[in-house]
């Protein structure tokens, strides 16, 4: 399914419900993934469905079925979480749970700050307390520098390459990668964090090179942090523990009335 943006751009989405559907998740993708890679082939559209949940996911602006410009004034994070809300707003949806990993993450916690009442619960998942400290960090063309780069056994860094090498598995437009990875972005208010309503969960592997999630979680009102062990930022996401740690998050705000 599709639907066309207030800039134009036309994005791919699945929407799937249940009949008997008890609550509504909306999923946002990493860098370089979509949400057959990202969201379907992990397990997480079965494990949800199975749960009596209304799935839906995007593609990113710039990834998988979607519009790909190649123009780096298209993308921004302020764009990418205006297509969370219009999504919503297309679907005729007016809350959902919403679950962002690595890159999504940062798009849901921007999502969720300037639309707060749109989300029930806020779940970030591969990152960690190194998002506390964004602000003042270097702009680094490194990224689309390796998108560009015409052998990619020629990029030194380690992963950087898995990046692009995930990349030309996947089919994606590297062009469109590149002009996303040079778009500009202020860093997230994170001073902000505190103000939000909603519980938040952070998840990430004991392995994650994003930071501690239990720190980062520390930051929102309502937050937790679990650690899921032995896993790094691309093992995490399928792993059955990290299910498990989202199932009982939600579970757990179901039963604590306060927390709602």
């Amino acid at each position: 399914m599709e639907f066309t943006t207030s800039d134009g751009l036309t994005l791919a989405y699945d929407d799937i419900a249940p009949p008997d559907y008890e609550r509504a998740i909306l999923l946002v993708h990493g860098f370089v993934s979509n949400r057959n890679e990202g969201w379907k082939r992990t397990g997480w559209y079965t494990a949800l469905e199975r749960r009596r949940f209304r799935v839906i996911a995007l593609d990113q602006r710039g990834h998988g079925q979607s519009a790909t410009p190649h123009d780096p004034a298209a993308y921004g994070r302020d764009k990418q979480a205006r297509d969370v809300v219009e999504l919503m707003d297309h679907l005729g949806v007016n809350r959902v749970d919403l679950f962002g990993y690595s890159m999504g993450a940062r798009v849901a916690a921007q999502a969720a700050l300037t639309w707060p009442e749109r989300f029930s619960n806020l779940i970030l998942g591969g990152v960690g307390d190194k998002l506390l400290n964004e602000a003042g960090r270097p702009r680094s063309d490194a990224v689309a520098e390796a998108m560009e780069a015409e052998d990619p056994a020629a990029i030194s860094e380690p992963f950087l390459r898995s990046f692009r090498q995930f990349a030309d598995e996947q089919g994606e437009d590297r062009a469109a990668l590149a002009a996303f990875s040079r778009a500009s972005s202020p860093p997230l208010d994170v001073a902000a964090f505190g103000t939000l309503p909603m519980p938040v969960l952070v998840v990430a592997g004991s392995r994650e090179s994003n930071g501690d999630p239990e720190a980062l979680a520390q930051a929102f009102p309502l937050g937790k942090g679990v650690v899921v062990p032995g896993c790094d930022h691309f093992s995490a996401i399928p792993h059955a523990l990290t299910k498990a740690a989202v199932f009982d998050f939600i579970d757990g705000v179901l039963d604590d009335p306060w927390a709602r």
